[in-house]
């Protein structure tokens, strides 16, 4: 018989959460899991994905606990993995340990474990006990259901405006519109996301260097990534002078990588081919490149025009919203480009998350409505 779920479930497994969200922005390809092992009243171990995506959450756990992990629970925020990759299962390594029961937040979706994990445990007779805060888990791994059964990663589209939505005074100003509090609560938001996109347009007019500039957080730059048509990306650009520093990746078109392509690789960017429609990249295609590639979240801090593509593409699924608390009117420059939103019903619609108060500057995130 099963034991039915209990607040000391809830209780660890939220644990167990708190230790997978470390592994946000670092641990793609793989899915940023946490496991807590708990052997009477005394947790013994912990452990959540390491960088690169190994050692996993459950190997970290029972090098702690050791010996004591026998008769133990283990809590795993994703179901413990079957098959032999680039480590040994997980499932079998907690079989070898002796625990006595397994709670599990959620199925993984990659096809070659979902139900297979669970299934080796069950055999082996130990208690499984699936679905505990199970959505808390998809949250913190939507990213990578999204790149295995959607094909592309999760999208965050950060917008830093004034209260009436703009990024920009009429004469083309934008720094800064937010605090100091916000720049930094931004920066903690790119060392959550495997990649930082923007849009060719931003490096032309800002130069940025896209990296994660936070005392002690610098090696937790996400990838760069640049989509840029033409291959109009300046070679003096900061972004291409720190390529071999900070990984940057330039997104263009087949024609512009076989022709221009190759001298951006000798100075050591990666230069990705995706299809055009109607003169721009294809967004759904060049997302798709991404997830080939192992992306599994991605924050685009782009200008109006590259916002404004993801958005008529249904392509995002959440914003952060930094706002200041001033005005700039009509003639300043808006944070998306026109969608073309005939009628309201078509708008693209997205549910509050949270609200955070950041000095002078609040910080709205929202998630889209549905999928």
């Amino acid at each position: 018989m099963v034991k039915p779920t209990t607040d000391i479930d809830h209780w660890h497994m939220g644990a167990a959460l708190g230790l997978a969200s470390r592994g946000l922005g670092r641990v793609a390809p793989n899915p940023a899991v946490g496991c807590v092992i708990v052997n009477g009243d005394r947790v013994v171990g912990r452990g959540f994905t390491q960088p690169g995506g190994r050692p996993h959450a459950e190997t970290e756990a029972l090098r702690h606990a050791g010996d004591l992990a026998r008769g133990a629970t283990a809590y795993v925020s994703l179901e413990p993995c079957s098959h032999h990759g680039a480590t040994p299962p997980c499932a079998d390594a907690l079989i070898a340990a002796g625990v006595a029961r397994v709670v599990v937040a959620m199925t993984d979706p990659d096809p070659r474990v979902s139900g297979a994990g669970v299934a080796r445990l069950r055999g082996a007779g130990i208690e499984v006990t699936e679905g505990v805060r199970e959505a808390e888990a998809r949250s913190v791994n939507e990213g990578f259901c999204l790149r295995v059964a959607g094909g592309r990663p999760l999208v965050t589209l950060k917008l830093a405006t004034s209260l009436d939505g703009m990024i920009g005074a009429l004469g083309g100003d934008s720094r800064w519109i937010t605090g100091e509090e916000a720049r930094r609560a931004g920066h903690l938001l790119r060392a959550r996301h495997d990649a930082l996109l923007t849009g060719v347009g931003t490096v032309l007019a800002d130069d940025p260097m896209m990296d994660c500039r936070i005392d002690g957080l610098d090696h937790l730059s996400p990838i760069r990534i640049v989509a840029d048509t033409s291959l109009r990306t300046p070679p003096d650009s900061q972004l291409v002078m720190t390529a071999r520093q900070v990984p940057l990746w330039i997104v263009t078109s087949e024609h512009a990588a076989s022709t221009l392509g190759p001298r951006f690789r000798d100075m050591g960017v990666e230069v990705v081919a995706a299809p055009v429609a109607d003169g721009r990249l294809d967004m759904r295609a060049v997302l798709g490149a991404l997830a080939r590639r192992g992306i599994t979240r991605v924050l685009a801090e782009s200008g109006r025009a590259l916002a404004g593509s993801l958005l008529r593409a249904d392509l995002v699924d959440r914003v952060a919203w930094f706002r200041a608390a001033a005005m700039i009117g009509g003639d300043g420059i808006t944070a998306v480009r026109s969608l073309g939103v005939v009628k309201v019903a078509a708008m693209p619609r997205f549910k509050p998350d949270g609200h955070v108060r950041l000095g002078q500057d609040v910080l709205e995130t929202y998630r889209r409505s549905t999928y």
